[in-house]
């Protein structure tokens, strides 16, 4: 088994693509304290790839995730064939699940897909750059110790 020290984001590629540069771009400033080893830096991805290849790159990528964030925009909810995709796989391989609410909201929304809320233990927070640092540093141990209590959904205040 692979070394799990990864975070791997997932978010619509077509509208939320600027909130994970941002969140790349936190993380390349040294004035910022945010940091996360970034599971899509392992391999290169393809456009013109088939759905199939795609996918394998994606789990190769999830085998090495110690956790997930799932930035939670406008269409999150009704994307299926990446997003859901991914949430399933990082649910079955029992990664803790960070959902990011881009409308800033602290808790799961009616934007948040029911995939997450029907089948998983995962903590809700606002696209703040302290308090997603705050729940990348707490939420792995919390979820490995709360993960009976699925599906449920946690927030910080």
């Amino acid at each position: 088994m692979s070394y799990r020290n990864k975070t791997y984001v997932i978010f619509d590629a077509d509208t939320d693509i600027k909130w994970y540069r941002l969140m790349t771009a936190w993380k390349e400033n040294d004035n910022i304290d945010f940091d996360f080893h970034n599971a899509h830096d392992l391999n290169n991805l393809l456009k013109s790839s088939s759905e199939e290849t795609i996918k394998g790159k994606l789990r190769e990528r999830l085998h090495n995730t110690k956790q997930a964030i799932v930035l939670v925009g406008e269409n999150t909810k009704n994307l299926y064939k990446y997003v859901r995709w991914e949430i399933e796989v990082a649910i079955s391989m029992d990664i803790p699940i960070i959902a990011v609410n881009l409308d800033k909201s602290n808790k799961a929304t009616d934007k948040t897909p029911s995939i997450l809320k029907n089948r998983a233990y995962f903590v809700s927070v606002p696209f703040e750059q302290k308090k997603i640092k705050h729940a990348l540093d707490k939420f792995p141990a919390e979820y490995h110790e709360n993960k009976s209590k699925a599906p449920s959904s946690r927030f910080y205040s």
